[in-house]
């Protein structure tokens, strides 16, 4: 199986979640870990299956990641299967500012909008949008998300 994981990190928490993925897709055939501006369509060639994550900012994925995003045509990911995932804050932390759990409510975190294009571009999603925990702005990422990535990675294949 050829696999291709597409993300886009700030301050290198989203990164770790997605080398933990492309760790556990990596057993199962080739896989191939790009950086949001590295990525071209010419790596989606002959792929079965994208995933892609981003840190949240301001409940979006990064400008980087969404411009990658709108580069690809509609469906052109047809026949792909699709996941994806972000890096953000717990509830905790967003219960810890009041306006903050209405936004969340409102407009949500990064990797529903990213599931929502890659749908739009023809994906086939094969797992629900999957979040990771950072402690405050700039991480680190919170003890065990990476083996729990690294559990999510594994039932992609399912």
């Amino acid at each position: 199986m050829k696999s291709v994981v597409i993300y886009d990190s700030l301050y290198g928490n989203t990164a770790q979640v997605a080398g933990a993925i492309a760790g556990v897709l990596g057993t199962r055939g080739e896989v191939s870990l790009l950086k949001a501006g590295e990525a071209t369509l010419d790596h989606l060639t002959g792929v079965e299956l994208l995933v892609v994550g981003s840190t949240t900012q301001k409940f979006m994925p990064t400008a980087g990641l969404a411009k990658f995003l709108n580069t690809i045509p509609k469906n052109g990911l047809k026949g792909i299967n699709v996941a994806a995932f972000d890096t953000r804050f717990t509830q905790a932390e967003i219960n810890k500012s009041p306006p903050m759990p209405f936004f969340v409510r409102l407009f949500g975190f990064a990797a529903g909008r990213i599931a929502k294009s890659l749908r739009a571009k023809g994906g086939e999603l094969v797992a629900l949008p999957e979040g990771f925990f950072v402690r405050g702005m700039e991480g680190p990422l919170l003890e065990g998300e990476l083996e729990r990535a690294a559990g999510w990675a594994g039932k992609l294949f399912a």
